[in-house]
């Protein structure tokens, strides 16, 4: 009975106890919880300039885009790109080029010889400090192509710092590793000094010589800490624009402005040769919308340096499905890039390693991205980023033909429809958030749009239509 009696008091003891315990316990979790901060932040913490949120980027292959190849022959063409409304100029690397192993007779822009010197295929620095400053009167900007992973072998650093680079098994010098980049070498981004040397060399070009930012050249090959460093640092010289030659999310945080979107491109080339239909481009911008911030700048093209000299050059790569491609580029979510000879409708694929200018001629479809381009300027739903908005997919009922989508914000809505066949298409288009007043963003005429309203559309044509105040 007493050891019965004891039982019986240290248990109601121990539940009187556990209670007690339990309620500090509880206040303590309680108290543990609310202590973090659980506000939500943006994603993207960096702030883009605000010359960026309508920017249209145009890329100069300097080697070709002028019969003289040279800077001054360049700096000719820029009140023409001015007058297109192209707001950011993207030249390809500006260095010397390595001689060791060089390819061709010119070899690679991208084997860089010195960091903070100019090639003297393309002029002098003055010639291209006169060039920045002939853009920017145009309210134009300047980015310099960096190729931050790896050097030419005849580098000096090779000789001043060889403890910067990488090394294989056998302790020699290294290039990048199962592809044929036989001219260059690795550095080695553990090396606190390359870091240093890096970053006071692009803080050179933007704080001396005037350039606005950079677009990095692979950039998924060199550590993110680097990147998000320059980031801070050229930022405070002032605010530049950073394009990563990448397609990974986490690099806008802190870092990129804009990343390539591969994923578009290869979406709509699978489209344009029947590899896949109209719906493959749900799933692209699923993704797109589920996986990126909405402040992420994807960058959108139908043709680059490297597309057309390794690939096809863009008229024979989507053939009748070009317009359509160009025409999405600058509707859809992202920040769109003309490559040189584009609006000259360029048909050849440009020698990467010797001098291979463009012919330019006059052609129509320089009248088309310069009507996009206003239309992107125009619209704020088209505009970049956050600053912009969102595609809103319309339900329709050909899925397999059409591609169609809203973009409305309180300012501006915006309708594309695209028959992304090389069939004519019909459909019926019925969603609450589409009917109004509208006008054809190419042919003027004004449209009223019904809920339910069937469309014709010939093979790869679209139509593009822009809200209007209800008469």
């Amino acid at each position: 009975m007493i050891r019965a009696a004891l039982i019986l008091a240290f248990s109601v003891c121990a539940m009187a106890c556990s209670d007690q315990t339990s309620g500090q316990e509880e206040l303590q979790v309680t108290q543990d919880v609310a202590a973090p901060d659980y506000t939500p932040k943006p994603y993207v913490q960096i702030e883009h300039p605000e010359w960026t949120r309508d920017a249209v980027i145009y890329q100069i292959n300097t080697r070709q885009f002028t019969p003289e190849g040279s800077f001054k022959a360049a700096q000719a063409q820029l009140p023409r790109l001015a007058q297109m409304g192209i707001d950011i100029v993207w030249l390809m690397p500006i260095h010397p080029i390595g001689e060791v192993e060089r390819k061709g007779e010119l070899g690679s822009p991208y084997a860089v010889k010195d960091y903070r010197a100019v090639n003297p295929e393309f002029g002098t620095l003055e010639d291209l400090k006169a060039f920045v400053d002939a853009a920017h009167a145009l309210d134009m900007h300047v980015i310099l192509d960096w190729v931050a992973n790896h050097t030419a072998w005849d580098n000096h650093l090779v000789t001043e710092h060889p403890e910067w680079y990488e090394r294989d098994l056998r302790g020699e010098l290294e290039p990048t590793p199962w592809v044929n980049w036989s001219d260059i070498i690795d550095l080695d981004y553990s090396q606190a000094g390359l870091r240093k040397y890096m970053t006071d060399s692009m803080r050179y070009w933007v704080e001396d010589v005037g350039v606005d930012g950079f677009r990095a050249d692979v950039a998924g090959l060199v550590p993110l800490d680097f990147w998000e460093t320059v980031r801070t640092e050229l930022d405070k010289i002032k605010p530049v624009f950073m394009l990563a030659e990448y397609e990974q999310r986490d690099v806008h945080a802190k870092a990129f402005d804009a990343t390539y979107a591969w994923g578009w491109k290869e979406t709509m080339q699978k489209i344009a040769h029947g590899d896949a239909d109209a719906s493959a481009f749900e799933w692209y911008y699923f993704e797109n919308q589920g996986l990126w911030p909405d402040d992420a700048y994807r960058m959108l093209y139908t043709s680059n340096h490297d597309q057309n000299s390794w690939d096809e050059a863009a008229p024979i790569m989507y053939g009748d499905a070009y317009e359509n491609a160009i025409v999405l580029s600058f509707l859809s979510e992202g920040i769109p890039l003309i490559y040189n000879g584009q609006e000259a409708f360029n048909e050849r694929m440009l020698a990467f390693f010797e001098r291979d200018p463009i012919a330019w001629q006059a052609h129509e479809i320089a009248n088309l991205f310069k009507r996009l381009i206003d239309l992107k300027t125009e619209q704020t739903a088209l505009h970049n980023g956050k600053s912009g908005a969102r595609m809103v997919g319309l339900r329709h009922n050909n899925k397999s033909q059409i591609f169609a989508f809203i973009r409305r914000n309180e300012a501006s809505r915006v309708i594309g429809i695209f028959n992304m066949s090389a069939e004519a298409a019909k459909v019926e288009i019925e969603d609450a958030i589409m009917p109004g007043l509208y006008k054809d963003a190419f042919s003027g005429e004004f449209v009223e749009v019904a809920n339910g309203q069937e469309w014709s559309l010939e093979p790869w044509r679209n139509r593009v239509l822009i809200g209007v105040e209800m008469q």
